[in-house]
């Protein structure tokens, strides 16, 4: 399974030979989630770097008025974490639950310090994922703060092609800032226009 892992850090340009491999293996730990399980909490400190080998996550947030809000749809091959709480161990805001199993390649803050110290190139895959994470983070406010619902929509077709049938319409419909009565009326929008 760490070859998945190293796949994903190669398809960044970081190439690693066996000893750092060895060190990887040695500072990321496998685990196993249910559908449903948490692996962040809301009010929780993000204790983890989360790599997504299988599965499907979701990020969101939970208003006062208990309303859900779908920040993103997290599959295979995509890192997932509070980056804000994971850095300044202060509690997060948001919740990260499996919407079906899921396994994962997990680090701590520390061992993620000592994999910087003893496979430095591994500074230059962060920055990477990072700098990727931002970009993502700043389209995703331009889109919800400009763009149309329809346009957003098929912004989400594009970001995400594989999951629209694997997640519910009412959690599609929070990740697009609309009822889903109005996600209805969009897809036959969209389904007429194609």
């Amino acid at each position: 399974m760490i070859k998945t892992l190293i796949d994903n850090i190669a398809g960044k340009g970081v190439l690693l030979n066996t000893t750092e491999i060895r060190f990887l293996q040695s500072v990321f730990r496998y685990r196993k989630f249910r559908k449903n399980q948490y692996v962040l909490q809301q009010g929780d400190m993000s204790r983890y770097e989360t790599y997504m080998i299988s599965g499907l996550t979701r990020t969101y947030e939970v208003d006062d008025n208990g309303q859900e809000h779908v920040i993103s749809f997290n599959p295979e091959d995509h890192w997932i974490g509070d980056l804000s709480s994971f850095y300044t161990g202060t509690p997060t805001y948001f919740n990260i639950d499996c919407l079906e199993e899921t396994e994962v390649f997990q680090i701590t803050h520390p061992d993620l310090e000592k994999l910087f110290i003893e496979v430095p190139k591994m500074n230059s895959f962060y920055r990477i994922l990072y700098r990727n994470s931002i970009i993502a983070y700043n389209k995703r406010v331009g889109s919800a703060l400009s763009k149309t619902a329809l346009e957003r929509y098929y912004e989400f077709q594009v970001r995400f092609p594989l999951i629209e049938q694997r997640v519910p319409n009412h959690q599609i419909a929070s990740f697009l800032g609309i009822t889903p009565q109005s996600l209805s009326r969009i897809r036959k929008q969209a389904m007429t226009k194609k």
